[in-house]
């Protein structure tokens, strides 16, 4: 397959918000391996380009903006009525012959406020004229703002804004404007489709969390955890990875664990880390369901501004911490937004978890002269699984977490890309 998208910017800066809507879209076109061109007004200046912008195996293609030697000056038709100038047509015409070169080896065709903004007309009656002689391009139409109500009264060039272009798709960023965009082009709503802007939180994040990113699909999890500490039995890592899988078990959630870990003398790393898979599988985690930044080349621990970061992206903390004699951690999952599930039987993650507002749950724990000890009926599979799907429906029913897995999980680019906009790309949506 082979897309092509028409823009006809003539310029990249990254104040003009479409600019950054078209770059997220073309990374995700190519991350899915997706033959791309970008076509751009021949004023675009090359030194604006940047980033994807620059990407080696985009197709970087200048339409015309020249007739008869003379620059063509867009003018702003916002009307549905009036008079266009005197070389419309003529320019539409020349406009229209370099789409038909540029498009007729592609299979869809994605405009970008082509057919909405009066400034684009004589670019937008220039496609339905290059259109007659693509009869194998599909497209789609996206509008980037509101639609305009449909006036009583239109004449053309002007009723291009407002009339049905044949084998298109409209596309609109939300479904709550899908009837106004019908009603704007005068098509059914089912010829019209939404395809989110998306969030690109991964560019924002440092390259340590990035190397995390790359292998540990962070994004699409239901339920992230990430549990930093030194990697000791008293840390009970192997109780965050059991619960985690008991989770994933009882609510079918998509769950995955991060250890940020440094060594510990008390115990060889790679045993303990067995140990900790096992379990971890034992109550339900799938293989790839655990990650230690250990194995990614942090052997003596992860920066702490990518602690920070990833607790940025997780949701869940859990600590069954067999002694504490603060939780520091706590706050910082705490401040980054995480449900917090704390061990009642540790004075300090108790005073803590009192004041946060955490989960409590027993485990093992130190107290001050003596220790506890749990014991689970019927078993500790059964006890993780109960508080699992507790803990799983107060994280649903609590608005700012729910918004801040539905913003990871469902707007970047690569759910957009495969739920939505692919779909529409190959014709099964």
């Amino acid at each position: 397959m082979k897309v092509a998208i028409l823009t006809m910017f003539s310029g990249l800066s990254t104040t003009y918000s479409l600019v950054n809507v078209v770059a997220d879209q073309i990374k995700m076109l190519l991350e899915a391996q997706v033959e791309l061109k970008v076509l751009v007004s021949e004023t675009c200046p090359d030194e604006e380009r940047w980033d994807v912008f620059l990407d080696p195996r985009l197709e970087w293609v200048k339409i015309t903006n020249t007739c008869r030697g003379e620059p063509i000056v867009w003018h702003d038709y916002s009307a549905p009525t009036g008079t266009v100038h005197k070389e419309f047509y003529e320019q539409a015409a020349c406009i229209a012959q370099d789409y038909v070169r540029h498009l007729q080896d592609v299979d869809v065709c994605i405009m970008h406020d082509i057919l909405y903004q009066g400034w684009h007309l004589v670019h937008n009656v220039a496609i339905r004229q290059a259109q007659k002689s693509l009869p194998g391009v599909r497209f789609l139409a996206f509008t980037h703002s509101l639609p305009v109500n449909r006036p009583q009264k239109i004449e053309e060039p002007f009723s291009a804004r407002f009339t049905p272009m044949p084998n298109t798709r409209f596309v609109y960023p939300t479904y709550s404007g899908l009837e106004a965009l019908a009603r704007q082009y005068d098509v059914p709503q089912g010829s019209c489709a939404v395809v989110y802007n998306s969030l690109p939180l991964l560019e924002i994040l440092s390259r340590d969390v990035q190397q995390v990113v790359d292998r540990a699909d962070l994004l699409n999890a239901d339920i992230l955890v990430v549990y930093p500490g030194r990697l000791t039995p008293g840390k009970r890592f192997e109780k965050v990875a059991a619960l985690a899988g008991a989770i994933q078990r009882k609510t079918e959630q998509s769950t995955k664990v991060i250890f940020c870990d440094f060594p510990c003398a008390d115990i060889p790393s790679e045993i303990y880390k067995r140990t900790i898979r096992t379990e971890g599988m034992k109550f339900g985690l799938e293989t790839d369901g655990l990650l230690f930044t250990s194995d990614l080349g942090y052997e003596q621990g992860f920066p702490r501004r990518g602690v920070f970061e990833l607790f940025g992206l997780s949701n869940l903390y859990l600590c069954p911490s067999y002694s504490e004699s603060f939780g520091l951690t706590v706050l910082e999952a705490a401040s980054r937004g995480n449900f917090l599930v704390l061990n009642e039987a540790v004075p300090a993650l108790k005073e803590l978890g009192d004041r946060l507002g955490a989960y409590f749950m027993r485990w093992d724990g130190r107290n001050f002269g003596y220790d506890t000890h749990e014991k689970y009926v019927p078993s500790e599979q059964a006890y993780y699984e109960e508080h699992g799907g507790i803990i799983v429906n107060l994280m649903r029913e609590d608005h700012s977490l729910r918004a801040k897995t539905m913003v990871r999980t469902k707007y970047h680019g690569a759910w957009i890309c495969r739920n939505q906009l692919m779909p529409l790309l190959t014709g099964m949506a």
